[in-house]
């Protein structure tokens, strides 16, 4: 057969149709696929953020908690939220598959939406019931349910949307990197909708009918999700994707004492001849490569593995110090939904004579300004920077990229620190307008703009292809780890503050406590993370693959052509 049946016709990249066959080109993926997968996230989104950036409100005025509380509870949500990725996209890439893993997912989700929803209708439940640490237990439990959702969704979803692009065809594989950036686009359109719409029925309409909505949102968008089934590509389960990197390790332990041989072809190479990408060797971490040395008379899965299952192992382990680097970005990115909100309570939100902003919707600034940052990249700053490197397939690197967004939001924490500043010294802070808020929301969008996109195209694109969806989990877990770590630093800048019998950085009243401080302190940590990140960045070399397609593969491709005929 020849090679333009499998190049024109059929995807020939391991991924197969609803049928199990490998997919027709004309009628399955790319965008009359993804388009179905988009919408979804896009409710996902909505919901998410439109109970997230008026959780903080909730807590204190709800719940009445103390803002130094309420703070800690947030973050923890958010980073169980951002942490269960990982778990969700083992199970998709290793039992599941990312389709059935958005499905089961999704199903947890709105029980979660569910639950909230009686617990702020049903008499018995309502926060002003007689029982309201039975309304609080029920409220954790139901938005903790959200996070076992957003744990299976958010990584099989988004790994699933990017299969529908072929990496082995030059016309998909462009397409595949404006993806990541419509996709980014539409999470912050429901962010913005999240984050106005839903969060002003919240304050005028109760929390009940906001969620009636989002839960009706959701159940819609599974419908249609569900619709588009037969368009789909989809990658088969081949076990759990963590195996092959611990026997990699095991066999390399084994034989450590062994001499490498001084032609690397001498190696065992893969003999799976229905790979469509394959990966090179490199000689990074050439100790791995013990693990690939052939022992006569030794034979065992534990004793020896190929070539690519070690380039594989590499690239995994060559990503921790690039994740470690982005840990800050994570600390400062938790900022937007929590103090950055808080502060816009105590601030003069009216818009006119007879409305007020709610504090959660001016999170909206920074979706526009990711939304348009996104926009200007894919549109303008990428095509043009292709050009002047005289057509190169992108214009700048992933990890130029998220440098770039990460020196953003350092510059975000700086201008939070002015103001917050400028506010404490007024004689009125309540007197200063919520807009002054607006440069550190837009400097925090346009960094998520860069650094988010492309933490989400880097961790899916550089991780072997069978483990996608925990590499997404990966991106969300920088997020989740910052969550986390930024509780570790407001405890110990509050213990250290409180010494003495000071009010500390974090009172109960905002107009006396000391955020600015806050600020100057994650601006520090983030500038000095930068200068770390740049040298690990400087280091990284990028995944290398070569296309392998035997005559026996081309064999079993006429077959399926001719059963899909």
């Amino acid at each position: 057969m020849s090679g333009n049946l499998s190049e024109d016709k059929l995807v020939v990249d391991s991924s197969v149709d609803y049928l199990r066959r490998p997919p027709l080109r004309a009628t399955t993926g790319t965008w009359k696929a993804a388009m179905f997968i988009i919408l979804i996230e896009f409710s996902e989104r909505l919901s998410y953020f439109g109970i997230a950036t008026n959780l903080m409100i909730y807590m204190t005025k709800v719940l009445h908690q103390d803002m130094k509380v309420a703070a800690e509870n947030v973050t923890y949500w958010v980073g169980v939220s951002t942490v269960m990725p990982l778990f969700g996209g083992l199970v998709a890439d290793a039992f599941m598959g990312r389709f059935a893993t958005v499905i089961l997912s999704t199903g947890i989700y709105l029980m979660g939406l569910v639950l909230l929803a009686m617990t702020q209708l049903l008499p018995g439940l309502k926060p002003t019931s007689a029982s309201p640490q039975l309304h609080e237990t029920l409220f954790f439990v139901g938005i903790y349910l959200l996070s076992v959702g957003t744990g299976g969704h958010k990584p099989a979803l988004e790994s699933f949307g990017a299969d529908q692009f072929d990496d082995g065809h030059a016309g998909e594989r462009l397409q595949k990197m404006s993806f990541f950036n419509y996709w980014n686009c539409a999470l912050c359109s429901g962010v913005i909708l999240g984050v106005t719409v839903v969060v002003y029925l919240q304050e005028r309409a109760g929390w009940g009918a906001a969620t009636v909505l989002l839960t009706s949102v959701m159940g819609v968008s599974l419908i249609v999700f569900l619709a588009g089934w037969k368009k789909y590509r989809y990658r088969p389960v081949r076990g759990s994707p963590l195996t092959p990197l611990v026997r990699v390790m095991v066999a390399a332990a084994r034989k450590h004492h062994l001499k490498l041989p001084a032609d690397a072809n001498e190696l065992y190479q893969d003999d799976e001849g229905k790979m469509r990408m394959v990966l090179c060797h490199t000689d990074k971490l050439r100790f791995l490569d013990k693990a690939a040395i052939m022992e006569r008379g030794v034979e065992g899965a534990w004793r020896l593995a190929t070539v690519s299952e070690v380039e594989g192992t590499k690239l995994v382990v060559s990503m921790v110090p690039i994740w470690v680097a982005t840990l800050a970005f994570g600390i400062t990115a938790t900022q937007v939904s929590t103090f950055f909100i808080k502060q816009g309570t105590t601030m003069d939100r009216r818009l006119g004579i007879h409305f007020i902003l709610p504090p959660a919707s001016i999170f909206s600034l920074a979706a526009v300004a990711m939304i348009a940052t996104v926009a200007v990249y894919d549109w303008v700053l990428e095509p043009c920077l292709r050009k002047r490197r005289k057509n190169a397939e992108r214009g700048i690197s992933i990890l130029q990229r998220i440098g770039i967004g990460m020196a953003f939001t350092v510059a975000a924490m700086v201008v939070a620190s002015i103001v917050e500043r400028r506010r404490l010294h007024m004689t009125s802070p309540t007197m200063m307008s919520v807009f002054w808020l607006a440069p550190q929301f837009a400097l925090m969008g346009i960094g998520d703009g860069f650094a988010l996109v492309g933490l989400q195209e880097f961790f899916y694109e550089q991780v072997p292809d069978t483990m996608r969806s925990l590499g997404i989990g990966l991106y969300l877990s920088v997020i989740g780890a910052g969550s986390f770590l930024s509780n570790l630093v407001i405890k110990a800048a509050d213990r250290v503050s409180s010494r003495g019998g000071h009010t500390g950085w974090f009172g109960k009243d905002l107009n006396r406590s000391r955020l600015d401080l806050f600020y100057c302190l994650l601006a520090g940590i983030g500038g000095a993370n930068l200068c770390f990140y740049i040298l690990v960045a400087s280091r990284y070399s990028y995944k290398q693959t070569i296309k392998t397609v035997n005559d026996k593969f081309d064999e079993d491709v006429e077959v399926s052509t001719a059963t899909a005929a």
